[in-house]
């Protein structure tokens, strides 16, 4: 079948993992896109973001959903509560509802949802909240009167996926794993390559069609399995599993969070949704989006071309692509004059003897494998008492290496905004008792000779100066005992990043000095349209 050209769609959840691989998926269809996010800004640094229309709005708000489905012809309904805590069932309901009552009133043709693979014959009131809520949003979107696709799947394998984050850090981790009675549920995993192909090639089904399909690759193997044949894939050794039955999901979440990245709101709906086998009943999706040779794509190729991904640092999107719900929202307080309260400001600033390309790559390049330049067991230990309370902690780490954008998680930051070349600005994830921002300046300007450097900071310098910027906003009396808890040990850990920031930023330029190795002014261009069969290998 050939699809359907020229179609408008709207993308909800584009921020998200499967929702920013879809857009240029449909973009490469010949579609017009336009996109539904709360942060628009997000979506800022995306290389196909000059290619489509990103309006503000929210599911949830019926203006801002009836706006954004006007002139559409296809929805992509790619919005989920995952990880929410109480309530997110309400919350699903109460959106999935408004976008389907907005979706007939605007005449859209088609409603597109990406659910989950519910296991047969357990009824829906024994299933884990998580696939409940997938199940009862189907079926609203299924009865809007507006002819809709369902595409359910299982655990969804793609470089970044939480799904193979999880199987990734289990397996590469634990030689000699303790692991709950799930791992031994058959599932039925899809290739994200195998889920973008169907989600594009549903937007031409014929209005007649209106219904939910099962989609999955060609294996069904345990979890246990999983691991196994990952480890082989992986060049691993061989691991031994042991299974101990007392591990709930509950305690499964706690046990996945302190291993691997998927922090314990995310990882525990993922846990409950495999106590059940959940395998494909049907393949009638092959009728309306036929598989084309080597399609659907097995499990062992779908983690070979996840892992070449990772290998390449080339990994498009990731399962912290979207915040997770409780991260914190509130906009930069204004400076100096803001109205808000108290606002507790750490600043630091350095000459660096390096030119300001040298220390923005610096700068850029913070976090993950390379750390935070200042008393890694400080970081470490901040990280691990924020996954005891339920936070991301510090292994999130970064989506690329060398490159930042918009929106990207950073450890337990994420981007909230990036001059390239001059600054970056970070909000953090973790749990505390306010907000916080982290702001790191590659100033071009010389040092002001008449400006006090400070007893280490002799001598004639130039090129660049680096200015640091800690802000954080207490909630309440806890929010002011912390800052004030807190703040004999800045010194430490924001001083000695300012300075080996600095060191940093001068070893990379004497390193590209002896090596002839020009630095650019800048952060390369990545707006430019990658090569041909770059978007073709998804995973």
């Amino acid at each position: 079948m050939k699809a359907t050209t020229g179609l408008h769609c709207l993308v909800t959840g584009a921020t998200g993992y499967i929702g920013g691989r879809l857009v240029p998926e449909l973009l490469d269809a010949g579609h017009r896109v336009r996109c539904l996010a709360r942060s628009p800004e997000k979506l800022r640094d995306h290389p196909w973001a000059g290619r489509t229309e990103v309006v503000r709005g929210d599911v949830v708000d019926a203006e801002s959903v009836a706006a954004a489905l006007h002139g559409i012809d296809v929805a992509y309904y790619l919005v989920h509560a995952l990880g929410a805590g109480s309530g997110f069932e309400d919350r699903d309901r109460t959106a999935a509802r408004v976008f389907a009552e907005q979706a007939r009133a605007a005449g859209v043709r088609r409603i597109v949802y990406l659910g989950g693979l519910t296991p047969a014959g357990i009824p829906v009131r024994d299933l884990s909240p998580h696939l409940r809520s997938r199940a009862e949003v189907g079926e609203i979107l299924l009865g809007s009167g507006v002819p809709a696709t369902v595409l359910r799947a299982a655990v969804i394998i793609g470089s970044g996926s939480a799904s193979f984050e999880m199987l990734r850090y289990l397996t590469e981790r634990l030689p000699v794993m303790v692991t709950p009675s799930w791992v031994g549920t058959r599932v039925q995993p899809v290739a994200v390559r195998d889920v973008l192909r169907y989600l594009v090639g549903s937007a031409a089904m014929p209005p007649e069609v209106s219904r939910a399909f099962d989609i999955g690759g060609p294996d069904v193997l345990t979890y246990e399995e999983m691991m196994r044949r990952y480890a082989v894939a992986a060049a691993l050794p061989h691991r031994l599993i042991l299974r101990v039955p007392m591990l709930t999901p509950r305690l499964s979440s706690h046990w996945i969070g302190l291993v691997t990245p998927v922090p314990r709101a995310l990882a525990r709906p993922l846990a409950e949704s495999l106590r059940h086998e959940v395998v494909c009943a049907e393949h009638d999706i092959a009728r309306h989006v036929p598989d084309p040779p080597g399609a659907p794509i097995g499990f062992d190729q779908a983690v070979s071309l996840a892992l070449q991904r990772v290998r390449e640092a080339n990994v498009t999107t990731r399962w912290s692509s979207a915040s997770l719900p409780g991260a914190p929202s509130d906009p930069l307080p204004t400076d100096p004059d803001w109205a808000g309260g108290s606002l507790y400001t750490d600043r630091r600033e350095r000459a660096v003897d390096a030119p300001p390309a040298a220390l923005w790559q610096v700068v850029e390049g913070i976090g993950g494998e390379n750390g935070w330049y200042s008393f890694p067991p400080a970081w470490a230990v901040r990280g691990w008492l924020d996954r005891l309370v339920g936070g991301v902690g510090i292994r999130r780490g970064r989506r690329d290496a060398a490159r930042l954008r918009v929106g990207d998680s950073l450890d337990f930051w994420r981007v909230e905004e990036i001059e390239p070349g001059r600054m970056l600005r970070l909000r953090a994830e973790m749990r505390l008792p306010g907000l916080a921002w982290l702001e790191m300046y590659a100033d071009p300007s010389p040092p002001d000779p008449d400006q006090d450097q400070g007893p280490d900071q002799g001598g004639a310098v130039r090129g660049a100066r680096y200015r640091q910027r800690a802000l954080f906003h207490p909630h309440g009396l806890l929010g002011h005992l912390y800052w004030w808890s807190v703040s004999p040990f800045h010194a430490v850990v924001f001083g000695g990043m300012a300075r080996n920031i600095a060191l940093a930023a001068r070893r990379l330029d004497d390193e590209a000095a002896a090596s002839e190795r020009p630095l650019s002014a800048e952060v390369p261009d990545d707006s430019r349209p990658p090569g041909p069969d770059a978007e073709r290998e998804n995973p």
